[in-house]
């Protein structure tokens, strides 16, 4: 049984997590932290990581970055094992979390997806192959009206997988309308759709002569990176310090 404390409890996702787990017989959310405290839950949820007092085996963290470090205080400590969710670090919060991991174990994911993460590992074998054969790259990310990022960081995490495994030959474009010149091939195009109340789509295309190859991820709801939250949350029991991502938890599986 793996015992969870849930960072941000009372937000959406922390909720979600909340339903997830409680059809899970293999874990359970012990506590949760949360500024607003009024909202009912089957356990109890505190203001600060300083007023609780309850032990757990792993922390599922979707807040925000202000309250990024607070929490690594907290894990360091408490020699807690983090699955940091919340994207929109800064450089140096980014940092500590790196320096946090010496001392503890943190999985950090662009994407809690799992589909997604093992998008990452196709598009590996797919750039090894396409890339020398000359073809172009071009991603394609939608996600609802109130999205205030764009490209996703998801996207960026798509193109870095291909870009890996080209050994880095490729540079990004996120912008061409007031460029007048053919496209390069050694770049990757990244277009953002923003519109509705889209969840997440990501679509990267291979394009060559007289063919066209399509990767395409779509999410239906927010669901999908709650579950791959709590599955990482189980692998991440009990693991050594470092820094460790989905990609290992697909592997475990």
């Amino acid at each position: 049984m793996t015992r969870i404390i849930m960072n941000g409890a009372n937000g959406h996702m922390g909720q979600v997590i909340t339903d997830i787990v409680a059809g899970d017989e293999d874990c359970e959310i012990v506590a949760g932290i949360d500024p607003f405290t009024e909202r009912k839950n089957s356990y109890p949820v505190f203001a600060s990581f300083d007023q609780c007092d309850i032990s757990a085996d792993v922390i599922i963290d979707f807040s925000n970055p202000k309250a990024v470090d607070s929490l690594l205080d907290y894990a360091v400590d408490k020699q807690t094992p983090v699955v940091l969710c919340t994207t929109g670090l800064s450089d140096e919060q980014i940092k500590q979390v790196e320096k946090a991991s010496e001392k503890v174990a943190i999985l950090r994911s662009a994407n809690m997806s799992l589909g997604i993460n093992t998008l990452f590992e196709l598009l590996d074998k797919a750039t090894r192959v396409f890339a020398d054969a000359g073809f172009d790259v071009e991603i394609v990310e939608a996600h609802h009206n109130q999205k205030l990022d764009a490209p996703s960081g998801t996207a960026i995490a798509l193109a870095d997988a291909v870009n890996d495994a080209a050994d880095g030959r490729y540079t990004y474009i996120y912008d061409r309308h007031d460029r007048r010149e053919k496209r390069d091939a050694k770049e990757i195009g990244i277009s953002s759709i923003r519109g509705g109340n889209i969840v997440g789509e990501h679509e990267v295309i291979f394009a060559g002569q007289d063919e066209v190859i399509t990767f395409k991820h779509q999410a239906t709801s927010k669901a999908v990176f709650a579950r791959g939250a709590v599955e990482a949350a189980k692998f991440l029991n009990g693991k050594e310090a470092g820094m460790y991502d989905m990609r290992e938890v697909i592997a475990a599986k």
